[in-house]
């Protein structure tokens, strides 16, 4: 029988540049892309890793002073607004300050406001000066769209992260984040950080949408080239040009995710794990009621 619509939604990716430490710019740009992603149908849409503050910190100070917790960042206010407006969802990355501790961290925001935070687990190159890695594990959050998780940037480097997020339920995995150059990368090929997403959704069945970043900042280039992937791996949109802003969108189903897992009639991609030989959540605490 033919697949029914029963959760088809629009999803965004949304790139663009943020500039360190521009919150008010940074946060108007925001906004404009959301309302864009908006007006074409968006129900989900996804901003950078750390779209409010900026990404190359110089200094902890410099980092906390563009830090907020989310019940007090000017951002997640201003975005969760267009969310409640416009009766969206939306992941994006930003700058969390919980008590003397900093994360990089992603919020989940519904039209009725804040459903969860998710904080970078994996922290790359010079974060780990500012950052603490992140103590929240992998949640899968339940929304009326469907189950969203997100990782973050060079979470996708691990694909324990991608498989606790699909054994917990995830139908779609958005990635905030700011994908740097490989020094290896040759021309003419997918970016490794795309290769790694459509590998990621093939071998979970869960749809990947990662938004990044473009521009340089403070000597550090972005590669953009955002992209949607559906859960058998392949591109949906994208990738976005390596500059510019950016919206693109797909028409997804996120109940195939689940449908898909079987890929045949002998094989299930997550029921042919060998969880005699290795635990369900691979020694992972897993977020309580995931069953």
């Amino acid at each position: 029988m033919p697949a029914s619509p029963e959760a088809e939604i629009t999803v965004a990716a949304i790139q663009f540049e943020p500039v360190i430490g521009a919150l008010e710019r940074n946060i108007d740009a925001g906004v404009a892309l959301l309302e864009q992603a908006a007006d074409a149908g968006a129900q989900l849409a996804v901003l950078p890793e750390l779209a409010d503050s900026g990404y190359v910190f110089e200094t902890r100070a410099e980092a906390f002073s563009l830090a907020a917790s989310p019940a007090s960042s000017p951002a997640l206010a201003a975005w969760g607004a267009v969310a409640q407006r416009r009766g969206m969802h939306l992941v994006t990355g930003f700058a969390e300050r919980d008590g003397p501790s900093l994360y990089n961290s992603a919020a989940v925001i519904g039209p009725d406001g804040l459903i969860g935070v998710y904080r970078k687990t994996h922290l790359w190159g010079e974060e780990a000066l500012f950052f603490e890695r992140g103590d929240l594990g992998f949640p899968v959050f339940r929304t009326p769209l469907g189950r969203i998780a997100a990782l973050i940037c060079y979470d996708g480097w691990f694909p324990e992260a991608w498989r606790l997020c699909a054994v917990q339920g995830a139908d779609i995995v958005c990635v905030p984040t700011n994908w740097v150059p490989m020094p290896s990368q040759p021309d003419g090929q997918l970016a490794m950080s795309n290769i790694l997403c459509m590998a990621a959704a093939h071998s979970n069945s869960m749809f990947v949408a990662a938004a990044c970043r473009t521009g340089v900042e403070r000597g550090q280039p972005f590669i953009g080239q955002s992209l949607i992937v559906n859960n058998e791996g392949w591109i949906l949109a994208g990738p976005a040009a390596e500059t510019g802003d950016a919206v693109l969108t797909a028409r997804v189903n996120l109940a195939e995710a689940r449908r898909g897992r079987s890929l045949n009639q002998f094989n299930q991609l997550l029921r042919d794990r060998r969880e005699d030989l290795y635990d369900a959540t691979l020694g992972a605490a897993a977020t309580p009621g995931w069953r």
